[in-house]
């Protein structure tokens, strides 16, 4: 006998897809117009591949901005890597798509938000877990800049927190 149908991880893959697909279309044709886009993901996931000079300042989580400086935008099935200015310090990041917990594109208000379990959540059975998390759309995008080190932005998406 079937479960149920598991919405909250079909969610996840299609949103996981359409992010896939737009990093996709810029790798091959740039930006278009204002677009850009504000992407946090969780530092601690073990597939994330970033300096260790990053990890150490950003040891939970990291907020990239694909926007005026970028290099080398190489999108596979799994993740995605990208040549970033960090204070004149090119780095090269790779975030797989199941570390990102946030994707928004605040030029026409569009983000995606992953929900994540804290570690008071650790006694759920884990195939509980993969049906809890629900994906949000946001509405009404606020973006503030909170810091700025050469071209790299650091920012805080505060609006999505509950």
């Amino acid at each position: 006998m079937t479960r149920g149908i598991e919405y909250g991880q079909l969610m996840h893959k299609a949103m996981r897809s359409l992010i896939m697909q737009v990093l996709a279309d810029v790798a091959e044709d740039g930006l278009p117009g204002e677009h850009h886009f504000f992407i946090t993901f969780d530092t601690r996931h073990p597939d994330v591949e970033l300096a260790e000079w990053l990890t150490e300042r950003y040891p939970d989580e990291m907020t990239i901005v694909i926007q005026h400086w970028f290099e080398n935008l190489t999108v596979g099935s799994d993740g995605f890597s990208v040549t970033l200015n960090f204070g004149d310090q090119p780095e090269t990041v790779f975030v797989p798509y199941s570390a990102i917990r946030t994707f928004v594109d605040p030029s026409v208000e569009f983000g995606l938000r992953f929900e994540t379990h804290s570690a008071d959540d650790e006694d759920v059975d884990e195939d509980e877990e993969d049906t809890e998390g629900e994906a949000e759309m946001a509405e009404d995008v606020e973006v503030e800049e909170v810091e700025r080190h050469g071209d790299a932005e650091i920012v805080s998406l505060d609006s999505f927190r509950k």
